[in-house]
């Protein structure tokens, strides 16, 4: 079967690899489509993602969805044939934060396609890949599984709006349209923000933004943006960029004694940011990292919602799995990415 495998920066291969077989209390799945993240593209380019370097092969990919082929001993769950998603995440469920309800920041957490442990947790882009049946999760009446592959990446999203507490009638700002930011405009106006404004450097990405509900969009890099003068203040503020000119965005667009949250990861190492700001105007700075139960929302919030499939730019074989990584790093041409298992 084949599958995608990073080897270190700007080596990626798409390989043969042999068919899993399901080990005591796993599912056998055959993955009909993988979102390429943003995380993919930084072991792509950068050998890593955050403070989380290669150490070894690793099969890319935690964004999956397919049907159930088998059953290990001891496990048991959809049928055969049953179309599912797959949350990436395999929790310890006995350390603090577990014991806590904040499984998301489990200290032991296997998490698909990630070398933030090793040996790595090999990911799910393969044809076919063994996960802990209890992390299938069907798919809701009526989602087809080309939209429910964007399941994880809401559920991101879905965890980010509410790190940020009530939003209900009020003003967010989102720093970044890329898959994710564009996917927090949908989480909060799911939630009942008011207005959501979007802020980026690209006309495409701002585009993609207005399809997921945003009701003002801001070119980042021009001051003269008729945007900006609607911007005076928000209540709430999500950074999805990943950069501190974002984080610094936000710091001094939101009101005094409002929330912003940090979703999107910073590079290695120290990042400069308005501090004072935080302090001067009592401004709640969160972190938000993946996320637990918002999978199951984040299904059912897809199955009722069809304006997400305009989110999903291309479809393509895995075959050619490096030009979708390259249309997916080219933020001028796509959204989010899938590539095809199916054939």
């Amino acid at each position: 079967m084949l599958g995608c495998v990073i080897h270190g920066q700007d080596d990626l291969r798409v390989e043969e690899l042999p068919t899993p077989v399901p080990g005591p209390g796993q599912a056998l799945v055959a993955v009909r489509y993988g979102g390429v993240c943003g995380s993919d593209l930084h072991y792509w380019r950068h050998g890593g993602v955050g403070d989380f370097r290669l150490k070894e092969p690793m099969v890319l990919g935690h964004e999956v969805v397919g049907t159930v082929v088998s059953y290990g001993a001891g496990a048991s769950g959809p049928a055969a044939g049953t179309a599912v998603a797959v949350h990436p995440a395999t929790c310890c469920s006995v350390c603090p934060e577990c014991a806590d309800g904040r499984r998301n920041v489990c200290r032991d957490t296997r998490y698909l396609g990630s070398a933030a442990r090793f040996p790595h947790v090999q990911g799910g882009f393969a044809a076919q890949v063994a996960v802990p049946a209890d992390q299938l999760r069907p798919l809701p009446v009526g989602l087809d599984l080309r939209r429910a592959a964007l399941a994880e990446p809401l559920s991101v999203a879905l965890h980010a709006v509410r790190r940020a507490g009530e939003v209900a009638g009020r003003h967010v700002l989102v720093t970044g349209a890329g898959p994710i930011g564009c996917l927090v405009v949908a989480a909060a106006k799911a939630a009942g923000a008011e207005q959501v404004t979007v802020t980026d450097l690209l006309p495409t990405a701002l585009e993609y933004a207005r399809i997921a509900g945003a009701d003002n969009l801001v070119r980042a890099d021009d001051p003269d943006d008729a945007g900006w003068r609607r911007l005076s203040e928000v209540d709430v503020a999500v950074e999805a960029s990943g950069v501190a000119a974002g984080l610094d965005t936000c710091l001094r667009l939101v009101r005094r004694g409002g929330v912003v949250v940090q979703l999107g990861m910073l590079p290695p190492g120290m990042s400069p940011f308005s501090g004072n700001l935080v302090v001067s105007r009592e401004i709640e700075l969160r972190g938000a990292f993946r996320f637990d139960g918002e999978f199951d929302a984040a299904l059912e919030l897809l199955a009722a919602e069809a304006s997400f499939d305009g989110l999903v730019s291309a479809v393509v074989p895995v075959r050619e799995a490096e030009s979708a990584f390259a249309l997916a790093a080219d933020r001028s041409r796509s959204c989010k990415v899938l590539l095809d298992f199916g054939g």
